[in-house]
């Protein structure tokens, strides 16, 4: 039987270092989506701007991650599903998604055991978020 590390600290906000370093991640999310062709398909799912979903990602992470609520205390419950329907989201742009992501915490210095968490994490709600089958 094996037995999981406890995380060095309490929330994985806490982890990441604060709120300064998920600003970081947010934004190099969106910068990697923006410069990488391997994103294309993401990045033109999100319509001509990005500076509205930058915004809402970092406040919406703050709160899921175990900081502050700033998302909700603006907008109320995610409601993630229902927020995300108006997008086609499939096979693609879920993994494309992950991908960005992942290539950003690495590139912001997440801890790779908080890296590994946060990806899996992230693939399960990408994953709940597909509207389509391909």
């Amino acid at each position: 039987m094996q037995i999981e590390e406890k995380p060095p600290f309490d929330t994985p906000y806490e982890w990441i270092g604060g709120e300064e370093k998920v600003q970081q991640l947010v934004t190099r999310f969106y910068d990697l989506m923006d410069l990488e062709p391997g994103y294309k398909e993401l990045r033109a799912a999100h319509g001509s701007t990005l500076d509205d979903a930058r915004q809402k990602l970092f406040w919406f992470l703050c709160g899921w991650l175990g900081g502050p609520d700033h998302y909700q205390d603006r907008f109320g419950h995610p409601r993630l599903r229902m927020r995300h329907m108006p997008f086609s989201i499939g096979i693609q742009e879920r993994d494309q998604w992950v991908a960005c992501m992942d290539q950003a915490m690495a590139e912001t210095g997440v801890p790779e055991a908080l890296r590994t968490r946060l990806k899996a994490s992230f693939m399960n709600t990408a994953d709940w978020m597909r509207n389509r089958g391909v």
